[in-house]
């Protein structure tokens, strides 16, 4: 909304009031004035909304920086904290989000107070792992535990068309979190932290064609099991979906029919991604209990012969064994990664992605269906207007006390016909938590 503004001069004072008439207190001598102005970071910081907030009365007022990233309002005096906050997209899948807060600033009458925003900049790909679904439910006799039922689901976190060529999957070594890592140094640091590559491990997975996401919209790929597997299983997942992907090459050498039997009939074969394998084994040995996947993008390059390239090559705890061989992927190729632990295993999980990846990890249970699922940023999600009426709250498919903070109840709201924003901050801890069953299941069986 365009703002009039109003200069008028007090004679007692020599400033001038820079007051808008849509959202700023009505000016009079016994107001004060505020300068806002951003900085920190060399980006253009105008047009972004700057918030004022009365601390005692709650009054929240709003204005828009000029082109030095300065916003001026006129308020009465008092105590107040003023934050900025956007998100600008860029021209490819990535964009970027401007946050920063003040600390308190006191307005006195007639006066005018100059405080500073420094703003942070964080690049953010619209595409999200919003899902994984990897410990494997119980069996029907209640006894025995079926793990091969595996998904990722990937999310369109946009109001934007996401488009990626060269979309590949890969896993970080060791398998297992919990199991003996030879990447440490003796002052506790993983040996690639600050080399600008994460190595995964084994194998990679890659989409064969172009993946187009609309707005909003999510992509399931099946890893392992493609089909109905509720047919023997009961709590497990119906993946005969025309629209789901699946990982399925056995002439890659990834050809063992428990892991990977043929996907139903309903998938098309356009629908199958493909694999590069430079380890050992004849099945993507993705971890049941505590993986730590990352979803990236080659670049003048493609994912075969990216992982064919021994220059690319690395090999978990210094071994030259095949069993342990990775490849490097550069770190800006990364498009988002997730860290997982064994809620099995407290005590012995160690990180295997640093922190510029993952600055944390989620908490797994397996055997029981459990999946971790991404939070719901729910101030960005309630801040869509199309959104008014259609959320649905009391979220309740959390274990323990691992539920999703923002009380948002995304599937629940998904149905209603809204549009769900994800956190992202590039920390598992504060990103994810622990669902009670994997969103592909309607309900507990």
């Amino acid at each position: 909304m365009r703002k009039f503004l109003i200069y008028f001069s007090l004679f007692t004072l020599h400033f001038s009031l820079l007051v808008s008439c849509s959202n700023q207190e009505t000016p009079s001598v016994s107001t004060g004035v505020v300068a806002i102005t951003l900085t920190g970071i060399d980006d253009d910081l105008s047009g972004l909304d700057v918030q004022l907030r009365n601390i005692s009365t709650g009054s929240v007022f709003v204005d828009t920086t000029d082109k030095q990233g300065t916003a001026l309002f006129s308020v009465t005096p008092g105590l107040y904290e003023a934050s900025a906050s956007q998100t600008r997209f860029g021209t490819g899948n990535e964009y970027y989000s401007y946050n920063g807060m003040s600390g308190q600033i006191t307005v006195l009458k007639d006066r005018q107070t100059t405080a500073a925003i420094t703003m942070k900049r964080a690049v953010i790909s619209r595409l999200v792992i919003k899902e994984l679904y990897c410990g494997g439910c119980m069996a029907d006799d209640g006894i025995t535990p079926f793990y091969y039922d595996k998904c990722i689901i990937l999310y369109n976190n946009s109001a934007e068309t996401a488009t990626y060529d060269n979309l590949c999957l890969g896993i970080a070594a060791p398998a297992n979190a919990q199991a003996t890592n030879n990447n440490y140094t003796a002052d506790g640091r993983l040996n690639y932290e600050g080399e600008g590559f994460t190595p995964l491990w084994n194998g990679i997975w890659f989409f064969p064609a172009t993946l187009t996401i609309e707005p909003y919209s999510q992509v399931v790929v099946n890893i392992h099991g493609a089909i109905n597997n509720t047919l023997s299983y009961s709590n497990s997942v119906d993946y005969a979906k025309a629209d789901y992907y699946c990982m399925f090459d056995p002439e890659s050498g990834y050809n063992n029919q428990r892991y990977c039997p043929t996907p139903s009939e309903v998938i098309p074969t356009s629908h199958y991604l493909k694999a590069a394998v430079y380890g050992q084994g004849n099945a993507w040995p993705l971890s049941n209990s505590s993986p730590a996947i990352v979803l990236f993008q080659t670049k003048d390059v493609t994912p075969a012969d990216f992982a064919a390239n021994t220059a690319n090559y690395w090999y978990d705890g210094g071994s030259s064994n095949a069993v342990k061989r990775c490849v490097k992927v550069p770190n800006k190729w990364i498009i988002d990664a997730i860290e997982v632990f064994s809620s099995d295993y407290a005590t012995q999980c160690v990180k295997r992605l640093t922190a510029d990846i993952d600055a944390g990890y989620v908490w797994m249970t397996n055997k029981k269906g459990h999946a971790v699922y991404r939070n719901v940023d729910r101030q960005a999600t309630e801040s869509l207007a199309e959104n008014e009426g259609r959320l649905v709250y009391n979220y309740s498919l959390g274990v323990d006390d691992s539920t999703d903070p923002s009380g948002i109840d995304a599937e629940a709201s998904i149905s209603n016909g809204a549009h769900i924003i994800y956190q992202n901050t590039n920390n598992a801890t504060n990103d994810f938590h622990e669902r009670q069953l994997c969103s592909l299941r309607a309900t507990p069986k």
